[in-house]
């Protein structure tokens, strides 16, 4: 494989595993059941349900977040590696995975072995957790981004895929999560499913209950070819869930999974069909088969009725707002940039942009890619088909018939909130990815076919007043590429659109297409979120993503009360160089903080009151260590003003800390967290109302 090929090939997988998941998420357990799947939908075409957006998933929360052990791991991968990005990207006991109670859900009971000093892969094993929750299904879904990073190579990918899984799985557990990553590893350089599979199966022992199911239906498939549900009624009598302990045991899902891929024949619709009609975990098996497939296949060979809908975006439910709002050709970038990395190989140039950055930079030369671009108006703008083969690359809209004063947009969206989803599922948190004073930069070509001149101009449109706001509109030439620039100007809460704005202005209809052919919002960025703003949103606040402690909005201020540990995190997640504040007012007990380079919960500074009359820099890296300390005579129930001023130098990060203006303390870290969000916190038992949190980000020296 060349580079593209490769980044193609894992865009394709990504999309296939998320296509999978929206399939099959709609007749997920307990509720729903084979017959019941039968029953009700028949054959199974297409999606079953529509949803304004999709929300989040711990099949697809797995894939992406606990490979991050590769960004935020120096060193050889191991499973405390791996464990380090369960407890840094998760909010305890909030989206992100099941919890469903320690000792009954896996991910929950592994999270809380972890939190208590238990290491992995103890955290994970039968010894400590017994079989029945070891060998739930867990093991494969959360490791399809290993096969991902080591393609062609399956005992890499299987090594690594079954380390991941060590942190929660055990046995069984662990062989589901090889086999998975051995196969999609695989499907980089084979396209013949069956032979996928057998040299999948090399990867885990041959006496064990994982390849005696696979195996099972493989020599059931050899017998009867041509009908799946008999396939199903041998998976049901032999391996059902009656005979398997637990919610979502691994060797029935195995079973589906390997029966999809036979019975689907190498065909990624029919396969995840498949998957889906099967029942069981529908979601998890169906998404496991797409990410194979889809590497398989590539993205021609993804069905456009399945892509359109996904419309390349996807949420996710970490600890982190602006991590969770995903655009797939950006997240499949980052994800091809850590296997070249992993690989030794250099990472083109163009491939950085936008990535492991705050910045919105949207690429568009992946085949069919959308960017997640959408359209005001179904009626008059609906999304077109990209021919795959297409080298004007853009995601394309049919302009029907517009009339005279008529306007419609295009936009990406920079922020989400409860209403723009149907459910809730694993409770996504969401922060502004886009701010005043950056820079919105739009590329487009409009193809005239009857009508008169069309006008241009970039927009942006808040979140909570829904206002628009938009720079003067000009007159593009037709079937020529233009760009428009613009600043954006202040909103009243929170950009949730950002795109371009068109207005027709002359008396003949208009017909024609416009194609976005490039989308970026780039500049430093700088936020203030007064509490008094602020409402309750999927668990945690519309802009800040909160863990621990019990909180509630009170008198225009964030009240909360912990036992041991709170944290609140909002704005961008790569800030280096920035001046964050906080106001506050500590009501009892002695840690009141400000925090600023949090990549989660497991890394970044505080400053703040940290013990009796004292003022404190502590360092986050799985504990905490006061790295500068001095007297403070602060008092309970007063309200202070805290500032930080963080600059990284050849000496490392110098951090400087003031209170209601003043200068209290220095501070320096030789070996610094290099980047994180801004957020508010309190690590010991106590009381306090914080009533905004700011960060102004500067350029780096």
């Amino acid at each position: 494989m060349n580079n593209q090929e490769y980044l193609e090939r894992v865009y394709s997988g990504l999309l296939g595993k998320c296509i999978g998941v929206r399939l099959g998420a709609p007749v997920e357990p307990t509720i729903w059941t084979y017959e019941r799947i039968r029953e009700t939908y028949g054959e199974i075409t297409d999606y079953v349900k529509d949803y304004k957006n999709f929300a989040a998933d711990d099949d697809v929360n797995g894939p992406l977040f606990f490979i991050r052990t590769l960004i935020d791991h120096d060193g050889p991968l191991s499973p405390q590696a791996v464990s380090r990005a369960w407890l840094n990207y998760t909010r305890e006991g909030i989206g992100f995975y099941w919890w469903g109670g320690f000792g009954r859900s896996t991910e929950h009971t592994a999270y809380t072995n972890l939190k208590n000093g238990i290491s992995a892969p103890e955290s994970g094993s039968i010894a400590r957790n017994g079989s029945t929750i070891a060998e739930q299904i867990g093991g494969q879904i959360f490791i399809d981004s290993w096969g991902w990073v080591f393609p062609g190579d399956a005992n890499k990918a299987a090594e690594a895929a079954g380390m991941a899984a060590s942190v929660g799985h055990d046995g069984n557990g662990i062989y589901g999560g090889r086999f998975i990553a051995a196969c999609v590893s695989l499907a980089f350089i084979m396209d013949d499913i069956e032979q996928i599979i057998e040299e999948a199966l090399d990867t885990i022992p041959a006496d064990c209950e994982y390849t005696r199911v696979v195996t099972s239906v493989r020599d059931f498939y050899h017998k009867d070819p041509d009908d799946w549900r008999k396939a199903m009624e041998m998976l049901t009598q032999d391996f059902g869930y009656d005979r398997y302990p637990g919610v979502c045991h691994i060797i029935p899902n195995a079973g589906v999974c390997a029966l999809s891929m036979y019975y689907g024949r190498g065909d990624f619709a029919r396969t995840i069909e498949i998957a889906t009609m099967c029942g069981w975990d529908t979601d998890c098996n169906a998404g496991n088969v797409g990410a194979i497939l889809g590497v398989m296949v590539g993205p021609k060979g993804l069905p456009h009725h399945y892509r359109q809908p996904i419309n390349d975006w996807h949420a996710a439910a970490s600890i982190s707002g602006a991590l969770n709002n995903i655009d797939l050709p950006t997240a499949a970038r980052e994800l091809a940039i850590l296997g070249l990395k992993q690989a030794g190989a250099l990472v083109p140039e163009h491939w950085k942009n936008g990535t492991f950055s705050d910045d919105i930079v949207l690429d568009f030369s992946l085949p069919g890619s959308t960017c997640g671009i959408r359209s005001s108006s179904h009626y008059h703008a609906p999304p077109l088909h990209l021919n795959n083969d297409d080298t004007q690359v853009g995601a394309t809209f049919l302009l029907d018939r517009l009339e005279r004063g008529q306007e419609v947009s295009f936009f990406t969206k920079p922020y989400y909130t409860r209403e723009d989803f149907d459910d809730q599922r694993y409770r996504p948190s969401f922060t502004p990815l886009a701010y005043p004073g950056q820079i919105l930069k739009i590329s487009g070509i409009i193809e005239h076919h009857d009508g008169g001149r069309m006008a241009v101009a970039p927009f942006v449109r808040d979140a909570r007043s829904k206002e628009t706001f938009h720079d003067g509109f000009t007159y593009p030439d037709f079937d020529q590429e233009f760009t428009v620039e613009w600043t954006i100007p202040e909103t009243p809460f929170a950009i949730a659109e950002a795109g371009l704005l068109l207005m027709y202005p002359d008396p003949a209809k208009f017909l024609g297409h416009i194609k976005i052919t490039g989308l970026s919002i780039t500049g430093n960025r700088n936020f203030q979120f007064k509490m008094r703003d602020e409402r309750h949103e999927f668990e945690g606040l519309s802009r800040l993503a909160l863990a621990g402690g019990y909180w509630d909005l009170e008198d225009n201020s964030l009240h909360v009360v912990t036992s041991n540990d709170f944290q609140c995190y909002g704005g961008p997640y790569y800030t280096k160089d920035s001046n964050v504040a906080a106001e506050l007012v500590p009501e009892h007990g002695f840690s009141h903080l400000l925090a600023f380079r949090a990549r989660g919960a497991e890394y970044g500074y505080f400053f703040g009151f940290h013990g009796k009359n004292q003022v404190a820099f502590l360092r986050r890296d799985h504990g905490n260590q006061e790295i500068s300390t001095a007297s403070f005579p602060w008092v309970h129930g007063t309200s202070y003003q805290f500032k930080v001023e963080v600059r990284t130098n050849s000496a490392g990060c110098e951090m400087t800390g003031f209170i209601d203006g003043v200068k209290v303390l220095q501070a320096r870290d030789s070996n610094p967290h290099p980047y994180g969000m801004a957020g508010l916190g309190m690590i010991a038992p106590g009381r306090a109302r914080f009533l905004e949190l700011s960060s102004q980000e500067i350029p780096s020296e």
